[in-house]
This record gives C-alpha cells, structure tokens and sequence, in this order.
C-alpha cells in the first residue's frame, strides 16, 4: 500500500455515529473497516492540529478530520516537474503532461502536489489554480496560508492573463485571430462537456502561431476557466486537439484508461501575466516545455 504527503480533509457531516471511525466508516462505503482502523493505527488520520486521532475518538459533528489517501500499487509517471519560481508566498511549476495537479482517482503521490510538498518541504502547498492531468504547463501554488487568499483572487476575479499553446488541424476557412463564445453545460459521460443552448458562458481569444500543412500552432488566450474550455472550443470549430482522447470523438475505456506517453495531449500551459496583489509589481511565467509537431 502506497502512502501520500498529500492529505484531505474533511469536516464531518451530521450524524448519530460514536466515534469517528464509524463515521468514516459510512461516510466512505468503499472503504471497509479494517483498513479505517489500519489507517488510524499508522497515524494516517489526523484532527486539526495535526495530532493522531485514537480509533475510540468521540464523533462530532463538524469536527475537522484530515486523512491520507492511499492507493495500491500506484503506477510511476516517468516524467519530471521542474520548479521555475519559489518565494515567501509563490512557487510556480511546469508539470508534464499525463501528471495530475491533485489526487483523484488512482493518483496519490504521483501528483504535482504530492511530489513538490515532498521535494520542498513544505506541507502547506495549495494549487490556486488547476489544468487537466493531460495538459503540461504552468501552474501556481500558494506556499504561505497568509496571503493566499489574495492569489486565488487574481484567478476569481480574473485579474491573470493566461496563455495557452496547442497544435491541432488547420482551419483555412476562419478569420484569425477571433474570439469563441460557447455556452458550456456538463456532458455524458460525467467527465465531459458539451455545447448547450443559451448565452455564452465561456470565452476564448485565439491566435494562429505557425501553419504546417495540414497542423497549426495555435494561441489560445481564456477569458473564463471553465473544464475543457479550450478542448470542446477547438473541437467545435473542427480543429480538435491533437491526440485528445475526449473530443470530438471519446475513445473506448480500454484505450482512455491505458495512457500512452508516446502521444500527449497538444495542449500547453505556456504563460501567466498579473500585477502582484502584494507588492503591486508586474509578474510573468513562461513555460520551459515546448510542443513537438
């Protein structure tokens, strides 16, 4: 059994349990109760000071519960972050594509989030923003709980100017640069997204960079943040990105569930601009990973 730095937390929900272990318990039907109690023995589940809890800790509602997930026989991502920035407040980071921001799923240590709060030392690491497992770039991470609430702002209040890369097919037919609105709504199956009716509630500028044929470089520039912004807006134009799994077209689970490092999604964090909400001092990232044609 694999163990993480990365834990979760959870507040518990109103209930009649007696102790804390018995509403794990039920709060997490998957998990049977030996393992709950397994993990209460190692010291995997902590109150809010970070201290043990006993497996006999009287249950309370609302009471803060930390806890680590743990997958077997989590697979190695052969593929190494870099750090390009670490301060008092800030730590920025390129993450390989096929490497998760945060655990989910089958993914626990190997998480950007779980190797750099290993790698730096620093338990209190938050991502102020998330991209896809599948898209490599930049991402932010507060380091200091002080200030981070006004990082998140930035992203909340759209004060950050973002940048994306992406190859994908040409679309000889469309006036560049433009700006794609789309009204966005959940899809089937869960995970995807799809065009619905109604106002747009999602915004994208994009540039083109380079032409090759039958592939270009594009720019793409979100005004909004919406999951699967840029994937479903190249897609609907009929430029889906190269090696996506999910748009246009899904491929079957078996193909989805077994990634293949030889093909990456197209898709590039490459730049973040903003005014330090701090010192006022005007910031900017640019990635170190590049697209191959």
């Amino acid at each position: 059994m694999s163990a993480s730095n990365a834990r979760s937390t959870l507040h518990l929900p109103q209930g009649d349990w007696p102790t804390v272990l018995d509403c794990l318990c039920a709060h997490f039907p998957s998990i049977d109760r030996t393992t709950w109690t397994d993990r209460f023995a190692r010291g995997r589940v902590l109150d809010a000071n970070g201290q043990p809890l006993a497996v006999t800790h009287p249950y309370r509602v609302g009471l803060k519960v930390h806890y680590f997930r743990e997958v077997p026989d989590e697979p190695p991502i052969p593929f190494e972050e870099q750090v390009l920035h670490l301060d008092d407040h800030l730590l920025v980071a390129d993450k390989p594509h096929f490497l998760p921001v945060m655990p989910a799923g089958g993914y626990v240590n190997e998480t950007l989030l779980a190797r750099l709060c290993k790698r730096v030392g620093n338990a209190d690491l938050v991502p102020i923003h998330r991209i896809d497992r599948l898209t490599a770039g930049l991402v932010l991470f507060s380091t200091n709980p002080e200030s981070r609430g006004r990082y998140q702002a930035l992203f909340r209040e759209r004060n950050i100017a973002k940048r994306y890369e992406a190859i994908a097919p040409a679309l000889p037919g469309l006036a560049f640069p433009r700006v794609e609105r789309l009204h966005m709504v959940d899809g089937e199956p869960f995970f995807l997204m799809k065009r619905g009716d109604g106002a747009p509630n999602s915004e994208t500028r994009i540039e083109v960079l380079e032409r090759r044929g039958a592939l270009w470089r594009y720019a793409l520039y979100p005004v909004t943040g919406r999951k699967h912004q840029l994937r479903l807006q190249m897609a609907t134009l009929g430029a889906g990105l190269c090696n996506d799994p999910f748009y246009p077209d899904l491929l079957e689970r078996s193909r989805r569930d077994q990634d293949d490092y030889t093909k990456p999604l197209k898709l590039l964090a490459r730049g973040l601009e903003f005014r330090d909400p701090l010192s006022g001092e005007p910031r900017r990232f640019e990635s170190r990973l590049q697209l191959d044609w």
